[in-house]
């Protein structure tokens, strides 16, 4: 893993395997971004691509800057950057901080097809209700969802949800305060790294647990869970619905994404439900059997919180 410091203003830009050659993952901004948080961020995004069969790098790129100096920041951020994007080594996107128009010149010279950019949020939606439908026995009829909203894109997973026909605990997405414990058969959460830690484990009350994030699990919380039975799923393979938009090798996007997306998740989570190890480790293990078959050695510790 490297870490590249920025010269043009106070920001840095966390590579997972400095050998692959496309890095890609999220750009936050805040007043103060730890790189060890991104670095994680950077893992996760890493084995997703792996458990998906691709030959790519997870990165976690942070702007730090207050309000006054945002914009300004920004500015020289993407400038940097531009030539790794227009290069095909580094591919960003908005994350916490940043909207998509501070992006923009980036966006320019990515070659992520406009559909990716358009819809990920909604694929990625997608593919989250249909793992919490292929853990739930291949059916949300009848059950309830408690969803974490710690973003925009929680209407999204919730209007996924009903879909199916789940019921939303409470009527709407809710803070994790509200969710963690709350009467449901399933809990999406995935506000930040370790939200659902092993202190908040004996209030939960779900039967499944679907991340919308990156590491929301602690390691802690992972085997309390699994002690009480509980299924928890890998975050980077209920997040990858948006994978459906970016195709292999030039391959043409499915005529209907939501469908392809939501299939793309179901079976990877329906392969990893009766695994051995458990669907989080096991998932792990399978991402791995394909990062050794391009890399010389894996990366220093699991995406697990």
């Amino acid at each position: 893993m490297t870490t590249r410091k920025l010269t043009a203003t106070d920001a840095f830009v966390v590579v997972d395997l400095p050998a692959a050659p496309l890095a890609a993952g999220v750009a936050r901004l805040a007043p103060k971004l730890l790189v060890d948080g991104a670095t994680w961020l950077a893992r996760s995004q890493t084995y997703q691509f792996a458990a998906f069969g691709r030959q790519a790098s997870g990165a976690s790129a942070g702007v730090n800057a207050v309000a006054d100096v945002r914009g300004e920041a920004l500015a020289a951020f993407v400038a940097e950057l531009a030539p790794d994007v227009a290069a095909g080594t580094l591919l960003l996107e908005p994350g916490r901080g940043v909207g998509a128009d501070d992006l923009a010149e980036l966006r320019a010279a990515d070659p992520r097809p406009a559909e990716w950019w358009d819809q990920r949020v909604l694929l990625r939606a997608a593919g989250i209700a249909a793992a919490a439908e292929a853990a739930c026995g291949g059916s949300l009829d009848g059950r309830t969802v408690a969803v974490e909203g710690y973003d925009d894109s929680a209407s999204a997973v919730a209007d996924a949800l009903t879909s199916r026909g789940a019921a939303i605990a409470g009527g709407r997405p809710g803070p994790a305060a509200e969710v963690l414990h709350a009467a449901a058969d399933v809990l999406v959460v995935g506000s930040k790294a370790g939200v659902l830690d092993h202190e908040a484990v004996p209030g939960v009350q779900a039967e499944v647990v679907v991340p919308s994030g990156p590491i929301p699990v602690s390691a802690k919380a992972l085997a309390a869970l699994g002690r009480a039975g509980v299924v928890v799923l890998p975050d980077f393979v209920t997040t990858a619905g948006h994978l459906a938009a970016w195709p292999l090798d030039g391959a043409a996007l499915p005529a209907d994404l939501p469908t392809a997306a939501a299939e793309l998740v179901a079976g990877a989570v329906a392969g990893l439900l009766d695994h051995p190890s458990g669907p989080v480790l096991g998932a792990c293990e399978q991402a791995e059997a394909f990062l050794l078959t391009w890399v010389d050695e894996l990366p220093f510790g699991r995406p697990i919180g």
